[in-house]
């Protein structure tokens, strides 16, 4: 796609990897915790003309403390926000605890990700979810989530297949009447990759789902009611071949979130 000067800049979340074990201790400063972007996040929102700018993450053992970063100065200064796959989200974030250890999630990049949408948010600016950002959108508005959809929902499809990865497909019906609906009339039912084992089970206040699993009737793509732009979708655009005969096209849901950026950029 063509880019549209000036640049539309994108904040993305950032991804965390924690090291097992320290591996450097002298007594001092020592990291190897990773805030990164995945190149395939990176090249989504590059290809509708915009610039990714990842917006990095603290916790409690950072030398930057919670408190000293200002999370809307990244919201003033950037267009939208992305918000990135990635691990669980910690039962703790939706009053819960752990139904198993390795269902634990990741509550630091709960807390980072809430007060970096809340910043976009009130600064007025389009916020975007992806499989891990949409399940955080729904909780943080009050929603609930499936901790793991083979085990709480045995009747449901298997919607992570690991072998295959983002080779794993299943059906979605877009909802009539929906924003959805309008940026694909053509389309009732697509198929799109499913690389989750969490899903929403209690759905936030607010909020309308606009597709879901004909098979079991999971929720694959919400949108906020209220004023702004919070749209979110379980499955991964990024991983979608435009290329592919019966890949879902992407194309509009990108060109509408990045109009949307736009469109707020223009008014002020």
């Amino acid at each position: 796609m063509p880019s549209q000067r000036p640049w539309l800049l994108i904040g993305v979340s950032a991804r965390i990897y924690y090291p097992e074990s320290r591996v450097l201790d002298l007594g001092g400063v020592w990291t190897k915790t990773l805030h990164y972007l995945e190149q395939s996040v990176a090249h989504w929102v590059l290809g509708g003309g915009a610039l990714p700018v990842m917006v990095p993450a603290v916790d409690a053992d950072s030398l930057v403390k919670r408190t000293d970063v200002d999370l809307p100065h990244y919201a003033e200064a950037l267009d939208a926000l992305v918000l990135q796959g990635g691990n669980d989200l910690a039962p703790e974030s939706y009053g819960e605890t752990a139904l198993k250890p390795e269902w634990a999630g990741d509550r630091v990049r709960d807390r980072y990700e809430m007060e970096l949408v809340q910043a976009f948010v009130a600064a007025g600016k389009p916020v975007f979810g992806i499989c891990r950002g949409f399940q955080l959108l729904n909780v943080m508005h009050g929603g609930t989530l499936w901790q793991d959809i083979v085990t709480q929902r045995p009747d449901a499809l298997n919607h992570r297949r690991m072998p295959d990865y983002d080779k794993h497909f299943h059906a979605i019906e877009i909802v009539p009447g929906t924003k959805l609906a309008s940026m694909y009339p053509d389309v009732a039912c697509a198929t799109t990759n499913s690389i989750h084992h969490q899903g929403i089970k209690d759905l936030a206040p607010g909020f309308e789902v606009e597709a879901h699993c004909p098979d079991d009737g999971m929720v694959e793509a919400i949108r906020w009611r209220g004023p702004g732009y919070i749209a979110a979708v379980q499955w991964h655009p990024e991983f979608h071949d435009p290329l592919s005969q019966g890949s879902f096209d992407d194309g509009p849901l990108l060109r509408d979130f990045l109009n949307a950026a736009r469109e707020v950029r223009n008014r002020r």
